[in-house]
């Protein structure tokens, strides 16, 4: 997410924060306490880089930029595998699809595909323990789970569309 916001644009901390609430803040919301050592790693690895500037009102500002490697990166992380944790699956697909506008329509195929199989696992995983006779499910689990499985089918047609999209893109 980082590396998306400044792809844009030089940044400040401050405002990389802002920018990352703004296009990411309705699935994921990193504090100053993840995104502070984030950056150290980042300029370390030579993804970003950093400089300092006094504002007009006596203070030391640092303004973040990514590098060319840092958008390497940024193409990497959107394109690698997912999670087979469903908890941190549906988080990392919608992060990753907003970080699409930097793929080409071939690298979005891929990634719609990748993320289309990972849901359609987790959904039928979740199919499967409702449908299992052999367990003994409470009310509110099987009410989970449906939901569940409602989330996954929404989820997976929505990538059909993006699907679609993509390809009339060319």
């Amino acid at each position: 997410m980082i590396l998306f916001v400044i792809a844009r644009r030089e940044l400040t901390m401050y405002s990389i924060q802002k920018h990352i609430d703004e296009n990411f803040g309705a699935f994921s919301k990193p504090s100053f306490g993840a995104i502070k050592p984030a950056l150290k790693r980042l300029e370390k690895n030579n993804f970003i880089t950093s400089r300092k500037m006094m504002s007009d009102g006596g203070k030391l500002s640092v303004f973040y930029s990514i590098t060319q490697g840092g958008l390497k990166e940024l193409k990497r992380l959107i394109l690698a595998p997912m999670s087979d944790n469903p908890v941190q699956f549906l988080q990392h697909a919608r992060v990753k699809i907003s970080c699409a506008s930097f793929l080409t329509e071939t690298e979005c195929s891929d990634l719609f595909f990748l993320i289309k199989s990972c849901a359609l696992t987790h959904k039928i995983c979740a199919e499967n323990i409702i449908n299992n006779e052999y367990n003994h499910l409470s009310f509110y689990q099987r009410i989970i789970l449906d939901n569940t499985i409602c989330e996954y089918a929404n989820f997976l047609t929505i990538l059909e569309g993006l699907e679609k999209e993509n390809a009339g893109r060319s």
